[in-house]
């Protein structure tokens, strides 16, 4: 082992923490600097490493140093092991066959010995162990003992399945050891030495190419472009050279290789030579498509580990050390942060808040702390980080500083962010779809049973018309069939599937023509304002659905005022960008805004406030659909809606309606509900009960009613009759629906007009680009007026009179006197 003082014995005392004379070193060197040097430093840091057991052994074997990792992982104290063969750690098994000796054999021989086994703790456990021997050599090639590594991986052994690819990548890479070419240049390029790899990769035995310019593994090529030279510059002067290429062994034959050259210079910064890796990649090259995703996640892997900053504090939290990492991600070079606290990276409001302090109390008192949060850079700018901290204790225990490990994590926390809205969306999507499907199922049989409860209360109020009891129970009936079309045009509003007519119209005009009926309905504790400028957009909506909307949010505006208060009516031209609307959508809107001064909204209650039946009133006070209303007729408009709200403050609703780009359509005058009508008209029902409510309406209108049950029946009596309007359900059992029905009329009769009507039926969109289409529940005005137009437009433009009205004429009944 040499005498003290000598090489070996100087590097056990600077690394053995329970040394004499490590501790006398360590004394001197505090009184000659107040910092810890590096050797203390390396120190420090290796018995702070508590994943591997870092040890040294002599050239026997024996044990002279020991770390914490050691005494953690095996169970041994310093004073328990030191003095003891490394031996002691293998199976029985093992130490029969001679392992222990062979490894260091292997270790002299070969410069590296790495294996895995089972290795034995203190209490007689066994753990499966990866473990690294290094030979130790002193200047003049000696061997002075040996560098050992172990590490517990027997959690990866049981969890084999799970990690096989990445077992699979690491057993390449330590079987691809014996693959590299290892060998040294001086700064001209000459080869001064050569392991076996590179004998066994290249061909040339060590007298045969030892003292050569190791531009011969070039091609003619390479070599006449000058590449050898400029490989050599690239290395010298920025202290590295990587590539990939074609290079050649000694029998002419060629292989790709991946080639790695560093410089090597003393410690005054003196060019010694460069170090050269050069390995055998070329069946990896033929099989790159079969290994693309392996080689992804490979790059991925080296890529990520610049993404840590590592650096080190002292227990106050000041910088002490700082690395490339640290450089990039964070902006400040070494000499700029060694020495500044570390809470300059933290934002001021958490500064204020005392979390750098708290991050550092918890690490020292827990042994580990861990968060996320925004972290600050030197040019300002925020990045989301993972951050790590562990401390570091001397062997009495004393705190000595902080081991610090920070990643920038912003695209992860994005994608997570984008995630959460993704599904948050998709959740909505699939309500709305569900609710959308219930609602339509139900809309046209629930509008059939309102439909005959309508058509049959006219007929009711003229049986009554002399009994004020009747007439109340019958205004009673009436009202309720109302309140339930309301209701279910509502549902069908917020699921978007409500029959639109949609039309251009001036949103000034609109708000002025509603506001004396919203000022009607909020009563006279509350105040109306309106600020409407005249230059807005037209745009293209139902109207009688826009005024609703505006109406069910002025009353519920009304109702967070039970004191009294004011809403503001508002309206300005926007255009919008993604980022302004959860939609991201993008255009030319007009936004209508209805404020209040009310009670405001709590946080967990605004999200949920469209949402059909949710109300926070009293149950006789509102049926939680008149937000729904809103929210799915601006959907089905093509636009979206925004809702602020503080608590105390009031509430402010803003629909944001397309821009309409052709110009205001003028209305036509509509019939009278009680213009001249009459004429024959052919009634497709295939509900009994409603057929027999629609026919009542009709004939008080003056028509002459024949009803068909089906398509096919409907067809036979427009061919046999004289009709003047065809009235169709659209949704009728059989073959053919409404539609196709009127499809047919359409196509063998051009002028005979058809009303198409409908409880609801998803081929509403498509009926209303052809036909007029009326909906169920409707009133006997409404029919009215459908028919009249529709008559009116079919009749040709003659004084000639029809001869079905000449006999129809010539057939009535002379008047008696």
């Amino acid at each position: 082992m040499g005498a003290p003082g000598g090489a070996w014995y100087t590097a056990r005392c600077r690394l053995d923490p329970h040394h004499a004379r490590y501790r006398a070193y360590a004394l001197t060197a505090e009184a000659q600097s107040p910092a810890i040097d590096d050797g203390l430093r390396l120190q420090l840091l290796i018995d702070a490493v508590t994943d591997y057991a870092i040890y040294m052994l002599d050239p026997a074997g024996f044990i002279v140093s020991w770390n914490s990792g050691a005494q953690k992982l095996k169970g041994y104290r310093p004073a328990e092991i030191i003095g003891q063969h490394f031996s002691k750690f293998f199976m029985p098994e093992d130490q029969a066959a001679g392992r222990p000796a062979k490894a260091l054999r292997e270790a002299e021989a070969k410069g590296h010995f790495e294996a895995e086994g089972w290795r034995v703790r203190k209490d007689g456990s066994r753990f499966w162990a990866n473990a690294v021997v290094e030979p130790i050599r002193d200047g003049q090639g000696r061997l002075i003992g040996f560098a050992k590594v172990t590490r517990d991986i027997t959690e990866r052994m049981a969890a084999q399945e799970a990690l096989r690819e990445s077992e699979r990548r690491f057993r390449l890479l330590v079987e691809g050891v014996v693959d590299y070419a290892i060998y040294m240049l001086d700064p001209a390029g000459i080869i001064t030495n050569w392991n076996a790899g590179a004998e066994r990769m290249k061909g040339y035995r060590p007298d045969e190419i030892i003292g050569q310019h190791f531009s011969r593994f070039y091609g003619k090529e390479d070599r006449a472009a000058g590449l050898p030279a400029r490989v050599l510059e690239t290395a010298r002067r920025e202290g590295r050279y990587e590539a990939e290429a074609w290079r050649f062994r000694k029998d002419g034959s060629r292989f790709w290789a991946s080639v790695t050259l560093d410089a090597i210079r003393d410690e005054s910064g003196e060019l010694l030579g460069f170090a050269k890796i050069t390995r055998d990649i070329t069946e990896r090259r033929a099989a790159q498509e079969a290994l693309r995703e392996s080689e992804r996640q490979l790059r991925l892997l080296v890529r990520g580990v610049t993404d840590y900053a590592l650096y080190m504090l002292d227990p106050n939290g000041v910088v002490t050390s700082w690395n490339a990492g640290g450089e990039r991600l964070k902006g400040y070079m070494a000499d700029e942060i060694v020495g500044q606290h570390f809470s300059r990276f933290y934002t001021e409001h958490e500064r204020s808040a005392g979390l750098p302090a708290r991050a550092l109390r918890i690490a020292a008192a827990e042994g580990r702390f861990e968060a996320e949060g925004w972290r600050v850079r030197k040019d300002g700018s925020l990045f989301w980080a993972n951050v790590i901290v562990d401390p570091i204790f001397d062997d009495d225990g004393s705190l000595v500083g902080f081991a610090k490990i920070t990643r920038d994590i912003t695209e992860r926390r994005e994608a997570q962010l984008a995630l959460q809205a993704a599904q948050a969306q998709r959740a909505q999507t699939q309500k709305m779809e569900a609710l959308g499907q219930l609602t339509g199922g139900v809309a046209h049989d629930f509008n059939n049973l309102l439909m005959i409860v309508s058509g049959h209360v006219h007929t009711l109020k003229k049986l009554v018309a002399d009994d004020q009891k009747g007439v109340r129970a019958a205004e009673a009936i009436e009202l309720a069939a109302r309140r339930g079309e309301s209701l279910t045009r509502q549902l069908l509003s917020f699921s978007r599937r409500q029959m639109l007519t949609p039309v251009v119209a001036g949103v000034g005009e609109r708000l002025e023509a509603v506001r004396p009926l919203i000022a009607s309905s909020i009563g006279a504790q509350v105040r109306l304002a309106a600020v409407v400028p005249p230059e807005l957009w037209p745009v293209r909506v139902d109207l009688a659905e826009f005024e609703l909307a505006l109406i069910n949010l002025a009353l519920n505006a009304r109702d967070a005022m039970p004191e009294g208060g004011m809403i503001t009516l508002s309206a300005e031209n926007a255009t919008l960008q993604p980022a302004d609307t959860r939609l991201g959508l993008k255009g030319d809107f007009v936004a209508i805004t209805v404020a209040d001064t009310g009670s405001g909204i709590a946080p967990d209650l605004l999200p949920r406030v469209f949402d059909p039946f949710f109300t926070t009133k009293p149950p006789d006070k509102g049926t939680g659909l008149g937000l729904s209303q809103v929210h799915g007729f601006v959907h089905q408009s093509g636009g979206t809606l925004g809702i602020e709200s503080e608590l105390g403050k009031g509430t402010r609703v803003t629909l944001y309606l397309p821009r309409a780009k052709a110009g205001i359509e003028e209305r036509a005058a509509e019939p009278a509900a009680d213009a001249d009508t009459g004429g024959t008209v052919l009634l497709v029902e295939d509900n009994p009960d409603v057929a027999e409510a629609s026919a009542v309406l009709l004939e008080q209108l003056g028509y002459e009613v024949h009803r068909a049950g089906d398509a096919e029946t409907a067809l036979r009596e427009v061919e046999a009759r004289e009709l003047d309007l065809v009235v169709s359900d659209i949704v009728m059992a059989g073959a053919m629906d409404g539609l196709g029905l009127a499809r047919a009329i359409r196509q063998r009769h051009p002028t005979l007009p058809v009303l198409l009507v409908t409880g609801y039926s998803n081929a509403v969109a498509s009926a209303e680009t052809e036909f007029t289409v009326l909906r169920k529940p409707y009133e006997l005005a409404e029919l009215g007026r459908a028919a009249a137009k529709l008559v009116a437009e079919a009749q040709p433009p003659t004084n000639l009179v029809h001869l079905r009205d000449a006999k129809r004429v010539g057939q009535a009944k002379p008047e008696r006197s």
